[in-house]
């Protein structure tokens, strides 16, 4: 049998077919339909089924990723939703933390709520922060508070009480009522999507699943419904935000989850062929066609973050989005993607991104209306992309196109040529990704020059060189199929679910027989994920994380929990865990102070699938040496060796600079430096001082 991953990107829909018996992986790309995605999907699953003789019969499994649930917050195309919420918090949306983003921002623009003021409503009720019923449930005020609500056309009910994590009582009797009396109604609830403390993040993760959840049920059941037309009769798996697969039901249920589904797939394709190659510690750099994003895998496991915003004002200021606390990979995104537009500011500079050409109209050179120029026209003008070959040459660039558009609205403004500005673009581009990554590791502690770089998307391999030689990476390696990597990575993830409890309490004064009881609950809870996803828990794995921090802090660290029953004798190895997650972080443990626990979470996962992957070839390659092209290396053009990676033999040397093409991406070698095709056929790539 089969399984298939689906990856819907700004651009490009990727897909990869896996043969599971003989491991052998089959490539596909298409570019994504707007507005409607699925028609893209279809066009690309008949494609690459048709190409290569398979059946949809064959495909037992299809795991997919959506940019979805993203574009509706961003766009603000969410459905008409309404908050519930205890009466005199209505106003927590807009009151938020009381935080300025920038403080020396006069006109500074904060995000506005999902739900407007006159769709958010108080209910009589009170639960104290131990989960003591103060006030009972005012059941006859909710329900004609709904009958008001329904009358103006809400579609979707968010109810966030004041410490329900404590206590879920009367969340419960609200999602009764609403199933009983408004069954037309989708709700969500807070003690469902984030049963945690700190009622704004709490109350803003459950309106967000609130405003998306209509659409997500709409899009997921019209995407099976035209695979099944197609004959597919196979289980679907989403992937969500954190790496790991949910179900059609899991995220019909939790659309929040899968903010970054699509970007957790290539870390996550990182880990396994971090796994495969021996390296532990690696940087995952991710270039598509609309943004690069890095992320950190430490010792064979992406870095996870409980922090997240979306829908910033500023892309990239903290604070300016909307907070969801929800388990994530933790990624730095950079605005610049294969089809960000370059332009001159204000000041007459040259800037890139963030604006992108996208798929529709997309970059000059594809000859579909574009007029700007961006990242892939100064790629294509570079020499770096091959004209008739782009796509394995299915898709024609038009090389004269982005010459106008960079003549036009560069070159001749800045009285350059049109060389020099193709190349000031392109190094904008990797300066701009190499400073950000670079940050982004030095913040966690950490020295870049000791991660490797494993680079993918479609754009990636054509910037990874340069970008790796910025941060002055030892090593990069351009996987096998790197120009789909973020659909593969579904293929090799994990079905999981992660359950979270508050429970505020110091580590000496902790009730052991409550933690116990409370992560048996939990770990229940994810067993019977695992169950209903067709998966033996006989196979299933648990771990055990707690946010912790020092009594007094406003501010968490995730530290690892000992499996086992726990109790007063798991102290110190607790305390040795927070300690030295503590130094990493900020150098120094603090003495005299008590650490206490705030949320505990525990991850139920089933198995990552193992597989030597081995790549099914397009067409017919005989010689490793296709020529030779001129290729502009910032001074002036040089002929340059261009190779096909399919007929590269293994373990054979090879001196940079030279162009690497495949069908799904190029990879630039540069000068000083040496390359070769490993076991695995992975491109490497030694970065010589």
């Amino acid at each position: 049998m089969h399984k298939l991953g689906i990856d819907i990107g700004g651009t490009f829909t990727d897909l990869v077919l896996l043969d599971e018996q003989k491991s052998i992986l089959y490539f596909g790309k298409t570019l994504t339909t707007y507005p409607d995605p699925t028609l893209g999907i279809l066009n690309g699953v008949q494609e690459l089924l048709n190409q290569y003789g398979k059946a949809i019969r064959e495909v037992s499994t299809l795991v997919h990723g959506t940019t979805l649930v993203t574009n509706a917050v961003i766009e603000r195309k969410g459905a008409k939703t309404a908050l519930l919420t205890t009466k005199g918090f209505e106003d927590v949306l807009e009151i938020g933390r009381e935080m300025r983003y920038d403080i020396y921002d006069i006109f500074i623009t904060m995000p506005k709520p999902l739900v407007p003021k006159a769709l958010r409503k108080g209910i009589s009720e009170r639960v104290d922060k131990a989960g003591n019923i103060l006030t009972s449930l005012n059941q006859k005020e909710a329900e004609k508070t709904l009958q008001q609500l329904h009358k103006q056309g809400v579609q979707s009910v968010a109810v966030s009480l004041l410490h329900a994590y404590a206590n879920t009582k009367h969340e419960k009797q609200i999602g009764d009522l609403i199933q009983k009396k408004f069954p037309s109604l989708t709700y969500s609830l807070s003690s469902e999507i984030m049963p945690e403390i700190r009622e704004y993040e709490r109350t803003s993760a459950t309106v967000m699943n609130a405003y998306v959840q209509p659409i997500t049920n709409d899009y997921l059941k019209n995407l099976k419904t035209k695979l099944n037309t197609l004959g597919f009769t196979g289980i679907i798996h989403i992937m969500n935000s954190a790496g790991r697969l949910t179900t059609i039901e899991g995220a019909r249920k939790a659309p929040v989850q899968l903010l970054e589904s699509g970007p957790a797939g290539g870390t996550m394709a990182g880990v396994f062929f971090g796994k495969l190659v021996g390296k532990k510690d690696l940087v995952a750099f991710d270039m598509g066609g609309t943004t690069a994003k890095a992320s950190m895998i430490r010792n064979l496991a992406p870095e996870i973050t409980n922090h997240f915003e979306a829908a910033r004002e500023k892309r990239f200021k903290k604070g300016s989005g909307l907070p969801v606390r929800i388990p994530v990979i933790d990624m730095i995104e950079i605005g610049a993607g294969g089809g960000s537009i370059a332009h001159l500011n204000n000041l007459g500079l040259l800037t890139v991104g963030p604006e992108s050409a996208s798929s529709s109209p997309g970059p000059a050179c594809y000859n579909r209306g574009g007029e700007n120029p961006t990242v892939t026209d100064a790629d294509l003008i570079l020499g770096f992309l091959n004209e008739d070959y782009f796509l394995g040459g299915t898709m024609k660039l038009h090389r004269d196109k982005a010459i106008a558009a960079m003549k036009k609205k560069i070159a001749d403004p800045l009285k350059i040529s049109v060389e020099a500005a193709a190349w000031g673009i392109h190094r904008i581009v990797n300066e701009n990704m190499a400073n950000a990554a670079r940050v982004h590791i030095i913040e966690k502690g950490l020295d870049p020059r000791f991660f490797s770089m494993l680079a993918f998307g479609g754009a990636g391999p054509v910037h990874a060189f340069h970008v790796a030689r910025l941060m002055n990476a030892p090593q990069l390696i351009i996987p096998s199929g790197a120009g789909v990597l973020s659909a593969l990575g579904f293929l090799v993830s994990p079905v999981a679910t992660e359950e979270i409890t508050s429970y505020i309490c110091q580590l000496h004064h902790m009730n052991w027989q409550h933690v116990n009881t409370m992560i048996a609950i939990m770990q229940a809870k994810g067993l019977d994920f695992i169950k209903r996803a067709g998966i033996s828990i006989k196979k299933a794995t648990t771990s055990i994380v707690a946010d912790m921090r020092y009594s007094g802090q406003g501010h968490e660290i995730t530290v690892t929990i000992p499996g086992g029953k726990l109790s007063s004798k798991s102290i110190p190895v607790i305390e040795a865990n927070f300690k030295k997650e503590y130094r990493l972080r900020y150098g120094r443990d603090i003495d005299h102070i008590p650490i206490e626990s705030v949320t505990w979470r525990v991850l139920v996962s089933g198995p990552s699938p193992e597989l030597i992957p081995n790549q099914a070839i397009v067409g017919k390659h005989t010689k490793a040496l296709k020529g030779t092209r001129k290729i502009f290396w910032g001074t002036k053009y040089e002929d340059t060796p261009v190779y096909d990676r399919y007929s590269i033999p293994q373990k054979k040397k090879i001196a940079g600079p030279c162009i690497i093409e495949e069908f799904e991406s190029t990879t630039v070698v540069g000068h000083h430096s040496t390359v070769m095709i490993d076991e695995f056929k992975n491109i490497v790539i030694n970065l010589n001082k």
